[in-house]
């Protein structure tokens, strides 16, 4: 399934996608990467962003969980603080091919 553009992604943010009828991932562009992963807490599975696609954390270093204010590194997913530490968002196989980015939707189920 085709997402958008990379160029669509300004660097240091991050955006939502509906992949399903219930179903979101986020991107965030930073360092000239694009980690994407199903908008859900491994802790409660609640959505993370606290406002339309916001992600990051007042530094911009990590995400934030909106309902217990876990962080999770950008790089992995892997949480750092809060009640779900040593756990991990689910990544999402993304593919970036002619500056487009695709994903497996078949993982997201």
């Amino acid at each position: 399934m085709k997402i958008c553009a990379v160029d669509e992604l300004e660097e240091g943010t991050a955006r939502t996608f509906c992949i399903h009828e219930r179903q979101e991932v986020f991107l965030i562009r930073q360092g000239g990467q694009v980690p994407g992963y199903l908008n859900r807490c491994p802790h409660s599975g609640a959505p993370l962003n606290w406002l339309p696609d916001r992600f990051l954390d007042s530094s911009g270093t990590y995400i934030q969980c909106s309902e217990h204010d876990a962080l999770f590194s950008i790089e992995d997913g892997l949480c750092v603080y809060g009640p779900c530490h040593g756990q991990s968002l689910t990544p999402v196989n993304l593919v970036i091919s002619a500056g487009q980015l695709t994903i497996n939707t078949s993982e997201c189920e």
